[in-house]
């Protein structure tokens, strides 16, 4: 029981700490902004403007803050799977490439990361972009996601939702298209 209690102290202090350092850094951006509007431009630009890097974020913060990350293992959870894409063909489309799957086929996160995109967008149909960990965008297109919104965080194996006949899949890294060869 008293390792419980000192546990579950450790988490409360764990999340207090931490949001006390996101609280001092927002309060010290926008103290600077404040001050400083050539900052303000700059800072605004490179978050809304240009595609902020959710996956340099999460190294950041790892690199400084995982001996506060808590932990918590069920041995209960497993992974979906680790196999790769089944499809019967491929051939280019766009800029990235198609894919011949089978009917409701359900399609799978490659690389854990944010959804930075959720919607239609021509010429794939319903899509979802991750931003992985590695720094590279994928978007899924024809596929229907119920499960995931925006900023969502979504592990490697998990089921994205269902596309039927046909998958798109366009691979970008820093805004430049990267050969899909290498991934599927």
């Amino acid at each position: 029981m008293n390792n419980k209690v000192t546990k579950i102290k450790e988490l409360v202090f764990n999340f207090i700490y931490r949001l006390l350092i996101v609280a001092l850094i927002t309060i010290v951006l926008l103290i600077i902004m404040k001050k400083n509007i050539n900052f303000k431009r700059d800072f605004y630009k490179y978050v809304y403007d240009t595609n902020f890097s959710f996956a340099k974020f999460n190294n950041l913060y790892n690199k400084y803050f995982k001996d506060f990350k808590t932990t918590i293992k069920d041995n209960n959870i497993k992974n979906v799977s680790s196999e790769k894409i089944n499809y019967s063909k491929k051939e280019k489309y766009e800029e990235g490439v198609k894919l011949t799957v089978s009917n409701n086929y359900s399609v799978q996160n490659q690389e854990s990361g944010i959804v930075i995109y959720k919607g239609i967008k021509e010429p794939y149909g319903n899509t979802i972009i991750i931003q992985q960990i590695n720094g590279i965008d994928l978007l899924y297109g024809n596929i229907d996601v119920n499960n995931y919104n925006l900023y969502d965080y979504v592990k490697k194996g998990d089921i994205l939702g269902v596309c039927n006949n046909t998958l798109y899949l366009l691979y970008k890294k820093n805004g430049k298209v990267i050969n899909y060869e290498d991934y599927i």
